[in-house]
């Protein structure tokens, strides 16, 4: 959450500065601002610009000479204090010397903030990074690297962040602990972000920091350091990336594009990881030999959000195919209970940018208590994929909208891929092997299906967007699909969802149905389907508005509802099938409501803050 964009050169800096929060503005768009070192040096030589909104509004607000080579920006999504000027990064010094623009939290943030005011520093923000550029602005400190260093030995908490000083003016120097930060080498000029995705149109060679590391980004190069000043030995490697692949093109937005690229992004998380010979699957990357496989006894899956929804799906197929117990649990959750750390557990750690904080916390509390993690991740190098023992890439592809789909498919893939190998080595034959297998290598034909029925889901959508509340329900197997349809709903369209068991709702939840509340049911063709087209009567009785997300053959009872059929795969795999009407529902439903898709309120990309 919040994006960071910084550079040092020969060229203008402030260009190259909005370019790159225009590209990180899905990691937070309640403010933005920058700061450029002028000629000179004092008070005068950093100037600032900051304006709550999106980047749009700060590139409009920027005064005509504006001018320096050397600068850094922020894209902040609030943590303290309310979107508005002052709260927006950079935060400066009260002799305005120094500028930092920060990612994370300080935890003793208000600790701090007493001993500076007690110290007599005015405190103009609301903000926990203010006492940053205070700390670092007091230090006495011979070199910036010291001050840095100095400032953050008395900080709790996570941060990158990135530091200008106007007694320095050859130099930007950043810091990681816990939030991800880059180094971009160009040529004779250097760049840095929290984002490849505000480098890749000026350079793919890239260092990435690691934890309790820093760096010293001058025009002709970098240096690294830890936070004792001692050296490491960090060097900038190329990352084999399309700049075009971060575009939305001819798409209205990233999230229709993303959405479209399913089919394409399926086949490349297969490709080479399929035996139909054996009816197995290769997970080289796992790092496990067929013994270790066999004396797994538990499979906990972490995961937040989205990615916990499909760890409940995969979860089932764990169970359905390996017959080895597995459960998922929300990682924000998951470390706090002290948990019990299994030897005999497989702990898998699934999320999209690599560096979601809570599902990084949870695999360093199982990696410092002898536990083996596996990671379900989209980025190479991302922090919880250099933490894991091993791990399953999703080759998705950037994923720049907020609401995930490509990489939601593929992490149902990766379990998929999982659950085989796992039941292979087990009890799951081979003819269930390749039955699954061949299944799974026509499932990118089948999703492009699903997709080309976009016209009639969004006309669905549009009557489910006038409805202020709505149910998603669905039963083993398509109760986890219900809970990421509402959380895709509720997310990008701002009504009301809530995810039911099918089975429950006479628990309590019917009470609530009339004719003003919407269920959207998730009913495939399996052992369930009766009981399933049974609470689809209970709930027309009550004159309830149903869509249903079936398969064709499968008799509804002759109860009203609007169908969506889908089709069929094997019972295991139809889960990820009957989502995707779902994506599609939320998405139209927000385009109907006039909504920005790709950045939804109070939501960001990549949630680096607990």
């Amino acid at each position: 959450m919040c994006g960071i964009v910084g550079y040092i050169g020969a060229q203008q800096a402030p260009p190259i500065l909005l370019e790159g929060l225009g590209r990180l503005e899905h990691r937070g768009y309640d403010s933005a601002g920058l700061v450029v070192r002028a000629d000179g040096r004092g008070p005068r030589a950093l100037r600032v610009a900051k304006r709550a909104g999106r980047v749009r509004d700060l590139a409009a607000a920027l005064p005509k000479r504006f001018a320096g080579t050397a600068g850094i920006g922020h894209t902040r999504w609030a943590t303290h204090g309310p979107a508005n000027d002052v709260n927006a990064h950079p935060h400066t010094d009260a002799d305005q010397r120094v500028a930092v623009v920060h990612n994370g939290i300080i935890d003793n943030a208000a600790a701090l903030r007493e001993r500076l005011a007690a110290d007599g520093v005015e405190l103009v923000s609301d903000t926990d990074t203010e006492v940053v550029a205070h700390l670092v602005g007091r230090s006495q400190a011979d070199t910036l690297e010291g001050k840095v260093s100095e400032a953050l030995s008395v900080i709790d908490g996570t941060w990158g962040l990135a530091v200008l000083h106007a007694d320095f003016p050859d130099r930007i120097v950043v810091a990681r602990n816990g939030s991800p930060l880059i180094v971009g080498v160009g040529d004779k000029e250097m760049y840095v972000a929290s984002d490849l995705a505000a480098l890749v149109r000026h350079t793919t060679t890239v260092a990435m920091l690691d934890d309790g590391e820093l760096a010293t980004v001058t025009a002709g190069g970098f240096t690294t350091l830890r936070h004792d000043l001692t050296a490491t030995a960090k060097a900038a490697t190329p990352v084999d990336v399309d700049p075009d692949s971060y575009e939305a093109g001819v798409h209205a937005s990233y999230m229709h594009k993303e959405m479209l690229e399913q089919p394409a992004a399926a086949e490349r998380m297969l490709r080479g990881r399929l035996d139909e010979r054996f009816g197995a699957t290769h997970l080289g990357g796992l790092n496990m030999e067929p013994r270790e496989f066999r004396a797994i006894r538990r499979v906990k899956i972490l995961g937040c959000g989205s990615a916990y929804y499909v760890g409940q799906m995969g979860a089932g197929l764990i169970e359905d195919l390996a017959r080895v117990p597995a459960d998922a649990e929300a990682a924000s959750e998951f470390r706090y209970r002290n948990p019990i750390i299994e030897p005999d557990t497989l702990y898998v750690a699934v999320s999209q940018s690599g560096e979601t904080i809570d599902t990084l916390l949870a695999v360093q509390e199982i990696r410092r208590k002898g536990g083996r993690v596996i990671g379900l991740v989209n980025v190479v190098g991302s922090a919880i994929a250099r933490e894991c023992d091993g791990g399953i890439y999703l080759h998705a592809g950037p994923e720049v909208a907020v609401a995930s789909t490509k990489a939601l498919t593929n992490m149902f893939l990766g379990f998929a891929l999982l659950a085989v190998q796992l039941g292979r080595v087990r009890d799951l034959s081979i003819a269930d092997g390749t039955r699954l297998v061949t299944a799974m290598a026509a499932l990118p034909g089948l999703v492009g299906q699903v997709l080309a029925k976009e016209e009639q889901y969004a006309a669905v959508a549009r009557t489910l967007a006038e409805a202020p509340s709505l149910f998603f329900i669905g039963r083993v197997r398509g109760f986890p699909v219900a809970r990421e349809g509402a959380q895709k709903f509720k997310e990008i369209s701002y009504r009301h969802a809530e995810a039911y068991q099918t089975s429950e709702l006479k628990h309590g939840p019917l009470a609530l149905i009339d004719p003003a509340l919407p269920t959207v049911a998730v009913v495939p063709a399996d052992d369930l389907t009766e009981r399933n087209v049974g609470a689809l009567h209970e709930i027309a009785a009550r004159r309830g508005p149903l869509v249903v997300v079936t398969h064709e053959d499968v008799d509804l009872g002759g109860v009203e509802a609007v169908r969506l059929d889908v089709p069929r795969s094997e019972p295991e795999l139809d889960p990820i099938l009957m989502t995707l009407p779902l994506q599609l529902l939320a998405y139209h439903a927000a385009l109907h409501l006039g909504h920005d898709i790709d950045k939804p309120r109070n939501l960001a990309k990549s949630v680096t803050v607990e």
